[in-house]
Formats: C-alpha cells, sequence, structure tokens
C-alpha cells in the first residue's frame, strides 16, 4: 500500500514538473518571465531566499547569481553581515508587495526551490543587483544561469573595492560573526 502510495505521489509530482517545464520553456540565452509574470511576496526567509505567491501556490525562490552569508541556516553559523543582508532584503521586498519575475535557464535548484530574478513592480528595481551593488551579496551562479554573471561580478568588484556592506565589515564573505563586532 505505501508502495502505491509513493508511486502516486512520484506520478503527481513528474506530470507538474513536465507542465512547469512545458509553460515556462525559453530559449537558453535569454531570461524570460514566468507564465504569472508577477508575484507577492509572502515571507522574506534571509538575504537570499524568499516564499512567494507565484500564480496562487506558496513557492520558496533563489535568488539567481546572489550569495548572502547565512543567518538562518541549520547547518552553517550565522555569518558575518547575514543579519543585515536578511534586513536589507526584508526592506527592499517586505510582506505584501508585489514583484515581477524573471527566470534563467534551469527554473529550479537541487532544493526544488524556482530560480528567480526579481524586480519590485513599484519601481522596477532589480532586488538580484541591488543586493550585490550595494555589498549585502556576493555572485554565485551556477552553469546555465549566468544571464548577468557579468554585470554582477562588476558590481560585486566595484562594491568591494568601495567597500560597501559586507565587503567593509567583514574579511570577506563566509566568515563568522565576530562576537567583538
Amino acid at each position: 500500500m505505501k508502495v502505491l502510495r509513493l508511486i502516486g505521489v512520484l506520478v503527481v509530482l513528474a506530470t507538474a514538473a513536465v507542465a512547469f517545464f512545458i509553460l515556462t520553456d525559453a530559449p537558453a540565452d535569454a531570461p524570460t518571465a514566468t507564465p504569472a509574470g508577477t508575484a507577492t511576496v509572502e515571507w522574506v526567509i534571509d538575504g537570499d531566499t524568499v516564499d512567494l505567491i507565484v500564480a496562487g501556490e506558496q513557492e520558496r525562490v533563489r535568488l539567481i547569481g546572489v550569495d548572502t552569508p547565512e543567518s538562518v541556516s541549520r547547518d552553517t553559523p550565522i555569518q558575518c553581515f547575514g543579519a543585515e543582508a536578511a534586513m536589507a532584503l526584508k526592506g527592499l521586498l517586505p510582506v505584501g508587495s508585489e514583484v515581477r519575475i524573471e527566470r534563467d535557464v534551469e527554473p529550479r535548484d537541487r532544493f526544488g526551490r524556482l530560480l528567480l530574478y526579481i524586480y519590485r513592480v513599484e519601481d522596477n528595481l532589480f532586488v538580484n543587483e541591488w543586493l550585490v551593488a550595494n555589498g549585502f551579496a556576493d555572485t554565485l551562479f551556477f552553469e546555465p544561469n549566468i544571464s548577468y554573471r557579468s554585470s554582477f561580478t562588476d558590481l560585486r568588484n566595484s562594491a568591494r573595492s568601495a567597500p560597501l556592506g559586507l565587503w567593509a565589515s567583514c574579511d570577506g564573505p563566509d566568515q563568522p560573526v565576530d562576537p567583538d563586532r
């Protein structure tokens, strides 16, 4: 009985995955909006992860191209500037705000999270880019989702040179919180 239930769940998941890929299929060289185009912020998890309501469904979203210091991971201690990065994203994306969403080539990561670029509807602020440009995030790209790699890398280098955000407060990304800070 458990095996049949598991097979049923796998069939439903596979069907949903196929439908998602068909509905969001795009050329590999250009990001495109998901079918809904917009979403509503439900909750900000940390500096690079947010829960959105997309087409009526809650989705955990990982922002493409950015890597903020950890602030809530079970497996990693809180890192230098993690709390600040999380607060910055919460300030940019208050609960209930509308965002325009754009994907790249692969729609999900290995954890099942949607991979998206996010823009605030109210002013078209490119959130992923803002986090990098202001020193709240380092860059992190996984092939083939690299549409903004060059511009994000330039922005990261400028933030590091300035130094802004984590580049001014820490010895770089992925550093544990300094108790004396």
